[in-house]
């Protein structure tokens, strides 16, 4: 990340929880066994793909996520435990975020307002994504 004026702070060890407060806060209207049932324990973006919450896709969740708001969020990966809190993000641009397509377990990454009230995502499939939710 060229870090501007943000201020990154790793957390550890903290992707399982972010995960599981991503799954409560934008999919809090699919029961588990709903979310089991799309494979959301294989990929949390199954959410968008799956059409199961209104979101925006490709070149509109770029957009979206561009003009968004930003203040503190979080980046975490589907599969690692690295994660990171962005203080002062208002610079943050989709150019400077820790992805790599190419690679599966970095590719999926998720930027999530420290508030909940959005969320970005860039899968490492090619046809899949990105996706922005605004709750």
């Amino acid at each position: 990340m060229r870090y501007k004026k943000l201020q990154v702070k790793e957390i550890p060890k903290w992707s399982g929880y972010l995960r599981e407060q991503w799954r409560r806060h934008f999919a809090k209207h699919l029961t588990k066994e709903e979310q089991l049932s799309i494979g959301m324990d294989c990929f949390l973006w199954y959410l968008c793909s799956w059409k199961k919450v209104q979101c925006y896709t490709n070149e509109e969740a770029i957009d979206a996520f561009n003009r968004q708001q930003k203040k503190s969020c979080t980046i975490f990966y589907q599969y690692t435990d690295e994660a990171y809190l962005i203080e002062k993000a208002e610079s943050l641009a989709i150019q400077e975020l820790p992805y790599c397509r190419q690679h599966m377990y970095y590719g999926d990454i998720y930027i999530m307002d420290k508030e909940y009230k959005w969320t970005f995502v860039m899968t490492h499939e090619i046809a899949c994504g990105p996706y922005f939710i605004q709750s």
